[in-house]
């Protein structure tokens, strides 16, 4: 066998879209197969980020046109009036040359210069060109190459990697992909942050997906954005971000998470938050599209933009949160207030605190997290048009049922309300029966309050009604459906205590979403099995791996390896076995 057909027989060919890559049987470079959803995700935005500019582009040549027109007619006007006050001499123009006058009708004047202003809109405005990707960690180069490939109207993308092997593996791929490839995707062996540092607001659109947690990468992220460019940023250490380690979230995100059910929620809060600090100090800010948290990880997409007046707003978008330590009650504690007076607005600091030391629910404590971002994680008008594009192009995307239904559940939720209630913890906390969704549902619907799902949680729900109405809902169904008395030190013994509400559990109209009515699934299991995070790229693939990798995917790893061994070694082995 020639030493060209055993390189070949060392790799084998993945195809995830349009794009296909060559990966070693080593794990010499990071490639996960779930990450199918991300990078699918990632394309449906970054295909309705390029219709948004577009739009943008034109409303701002269409400001521009009519603001040209409108300077073209009070010049007219002032042509007009020297001519009657002057004797016609000469007319001065705008720019001090000096012309004939004019010897037709008083509308001429006015006709030469919705000419120029014709040209000027040819000639003088900005001409919008194709988006500049960057993808800061590029790995084998899939998800530059699916960009390159499948994204109509997408210019240059860089792909960057620190790992010799990954650049190298990513120039193979690019020649693999074809021409297409070859024209719109490049591949530097450098450190992502040094790079973007050196190219500061050169890219339309910025992608961080790293190995654990972007924290380090953000600073020079949010630098390297234009104007109202789009950042797209993983984060996969959820044990951190979910409270497993408070103090190393802290560390790296400056704030401190709370394990609740709301705590997937809380992680993207936390990320969104960190982004808009780093941003903070170069006068810019962020505007989230979509926060998406899926599988192991989370992922949102932000619009950045610069203004120093703007960036006064930061402390209004910002919250503590206090989470009672015995039942499910949490409150927000707005960081920033504003005061209006006549056309002037003053920035303060918010009104505190919102709870006193003790729950007025159960009479624990409350631990304090926080800051997180409390505004809303996602913009309306975005999940739906990504929505409509993802059910009209759906055979492009591999990964098609499981973003579709992520996006159609992100599309139902309540857009300005912070965190969930999960209602199972609610019954947990005073040991009852637990009433079904659309009857829980239907009680805060009937009590003038507004309720959701959660994407992040199948049980989840959001609501804008205050914990104490809904303790009193769950009183009213415990009354219906009595329990035991609870000793006082339990949280359940809350149950003895007057309610003010009394609750309607009668079916409401709008207790099902329409995604719910029409029984669409919004909530799929896995594919297949071990579908999960991967080992780190260049780590040696053991039989401790299994629970992770799978039981086929070790032995044909561990095969492999046993095949690359020296046949001298492999017969001194045996011959040690037969000895022995």
């Amino acid at each position: 066998m020639s030493s060209g057909a055993a390189e070949l027989n060392d790799f084998k060919i993945i195809k995830e879209g349009e794009a296909e890559i060559l990966m070693h049987a080593k794990n010499e470079v990071f490639f996960n197969k779930a990450q199918v959803n991300n990078r699918d995700i990632s394309i449906a935005v970054l295909r309705t980020f390029i219709s948004k500019r577009k739009e943008e582009h034109e409303a701002y040549l269409s400001r521009k046109t009519k603001s040209t027109q409108r300077t073209g007619e009070n010049d007219a006007v002032e042509c007009v009036a020297q001519e009657s006050s002057e004797p016609p001499a000469e007319v001065e123009k705008p720019n001090g040359d000096c012309q004939a006058p004019c010897e037709t009708s008083q509308e001429e004047p006015c006709s030469t210069i919705e000419d120029s202003t014709k040209s000027v809109q040819r000639n003088g405005l900005p001409e919008l060109k194709a988006p500049r990707v960057l993808e800061a960690l590029s790995a084998s180069g899939l998800r530059a190459l699916r960009y390159a490939r499948e994204v109509e109207g997408i210019g240059q993308v860089v792909a960057l990697d620190n790992d010799k092997a990954s650049v190298e593996a990513c120039l193979r791929n690019i020649k693999f992909n074809g021409s297409v490839a070859c024209s719109k995707v490049e591949s530097h062996l450098a450190d992502a942050r040094v790079y973007m540092l050196t190219h500061p607001k050169e890219f339309d659109v910025v992608d961080l997906d790293p190995y654990g947690s972007p924290s380090v990468f953000l600073d020079s992220a949010v630098q390297s954005v234009v104007d109202g460019g789009l950042l797209m940023c993983t984060a996969t250490d959820m044990a951190v971000l979910c409270g497993g380690n408070g103090e190393v979230c802290y560390s790296k995100y400056g704030s401190y998470p709370l394990r609740g059910k709301y705590c997937h929620e809380m992680a993207l809060r936390i990320l969104l938050a960190s982004i808009e600090s780093h941003a903070n100090r170069y006068k810019r800010y962020i505007v989230p599209v979509l926060s998406v948290q899926m599988d192991f990880y989370i992922r949102v997409f932000v619009r950045i933009y610069s203004s120093a007046s703007a960036m006064k707003n930061t402390p209004l978008k910002l919250s503590y949160v206090y989470q009672c330590t015995g039942c499910d009650s949490f409150h927000l504690q707005p960081i920033g207030r504003t005061v209006t007076k006549n056309t002037s607005t003053r920035y303060l600091p918010g009104f505190g605190p919102v709870v006193p030391q003790e729950c007025t629910d159960c009479g624990k404590k409350y631990n304090m997290g926080g800051p997180i971002w409390s505004a809303p994680i996602h913009d309306e008008e975005w999940v739906n048009s990504i929505l409509v594009g993802v059910k009209s192009m759906k055979d492009r995307y591999p990964a098609y049922d499981r973003i579709s239904a992520v996006l159609t559940t992100i599309s139902e939720e309540l857009p300005d309300v912070p965190l969930f209630l999960s209602l199972h913890n609610l019954c947990a906390t005073l040991k009852c029966t637990s009433p079904s969704a659309v009857i829980f549902r239907s009680a805060v619907l009937n009590a003038g309050y507004r309720i959701s799902g959660t994407h992040v949680n199948p049980l989840g729900l959001k609501t804008d009604a205050p914990m104490d109405v809904i303790w009193d809902i769950m009183r009213c169904w415990v009354k219906n459906h009595p329990v035991k008395a609870q000793p006082p030190e339990q949280p359940g013994s809350m149950l003895t205590r007057p309610f003010f509400l009394q609750a309607n559990f009668a079916r409401a109209v709008a207790s099902l979403s329409k995604a719910q009515a029409k029984k669409v699934a919004r909530f799929l299991p896995n594919p297949e099995r071990h579908w999960g995070p991967k080992l780190r790229a260049g780590r040696q693939i053991t039989s401790k791996h299994v629970s992770l990798l799978g039981a086929e995917a070790v032995n044909g790893s561990l095969r492999h390896h046993d095949s690359e061994e020296p046949e001298g070694k492999r017969q001194k082995m045996e011959h040690n076995t037969s000895d022995s």
